[in-house]
Formats: C-alpha cells, structure tokens, sequence
C-alpha cells in the first residue's frame, strides 16, 4: 500500500484497539495501539508472563484490508513482529529472544519503564545468541475501541488486575 492517504485511513482502524491474545502455545499476552507509532503491552503468561511496557515506539503498518503489522526492539535485545488480523480475529507473532532472556526470563518480568537502565545491562552482558525464536498463530480473545492516546488501558501489572478482566486463567 503505497498510497500515504489510504495508508493512514486503514492505519486509524486500529489506532486505539485494546486486544487480547492466546497463542497456540498457551501464552496469552495484550496490546493497546496508543498511536501510528507507540503502543503498550502487557504479559499474562508465557515465560516472560507479568512483564508489562508503556509507550513502546513501534513500526505499525497496513499491510491489507484490516490487516497490520507491527514491529519494534526492546532494550533487552528482544525483537517482535506481529501481524493483526482483525476480520479473523488472528495474530501471528515472531518473537527473537536473545540467549540471556530465554535462560532466565524472569530478569524481564517488571514495568520495564521503570528499567531500562537494568535491561540494557542484561542485554550487553548477554549471551545474545543463539536467538531463541517462538514463531506462532494466537486467537484474539478480546477486543474493544478505546480510542487514541490514552494512559489508563494498560496501567498495571497483570497480577493488579480486577477479576472481571478478559483474561483466561
């Protein structure tokens, strides 16, 4: 889609989507599109269940008729692409975990806002590689439109949750 108008006309489709996502793994994880290029996520389980992040910079594409990608780096050395498709309520994820975070994952399971410093620090003393790479399809169990920019969707742990969250246990 190399047309800047329709692009951003498809892209507003999902600026402000809350979604929640089981992957064929087990691994249930939640984002919330804040804007073109920034979005929050949070963990509810996998091996880095309970980490969360705030204002994740991000490359969020159209790449279709509701369907988008969205890319980013985290400072752990951690890559992930996602692709959304909101028709068939479907992800497809590839996350690229370097070597220290799959060998002890709970060194990343904090508000990573709040460490960035100390991620960066795990993330240059590695091992980086071999990179442990988790290539799955999920199901979109959740999904609502809360609009754009906003800090209350996603702020605070998985475990300081309500009950009622749509979360399955």
């Amino acid at each position: 889609m190399n047309n800047p108008e329709q692009q951003r006309a498809e892209l507003n489709r999902l600026i402000g989507k809350h979604l929640v996502y089981t992957y064929d793994n087990g691994w249930q994880y939640e984002i919330y599109v804040k804007s073109e290029n920034v979005f929050d996520y949070r963990i509810h389980s996998g091996i880095v269940g309970g980490r969360w992040v705030t204002d994740q910079e991000a490359h969020i594409h159209s790449v279709g008729n509701n369907v988008y990608k969205i890319s980013w780096d985290e400072p752990t050395g951690t890559t992930v692409s996602l692709t959304i498709n909101l028709d068939r309520e479907e992800v497809h994820g590839v996350i690229f975990f370097p070597r220290w975070v799959f060998n002890d994952p709970k060194k990343t399971v904090c508000y990573q806002n709040e460490h960035l410093d100390l991620m960066r620090q795990y993330r240059d003393a590695g091992p980086t590689y071999p990179k442990e790479v988790i290539d799955e399809f999920a199901k979109v169990t959740f999904i609502e439109d809360c609009g754009a920019n906003r800090n209350d969707i996603i702020a605070c742990a998985p475990s300081e949750l309500p009950e009622s969250f749509p979360v399955m246990a």
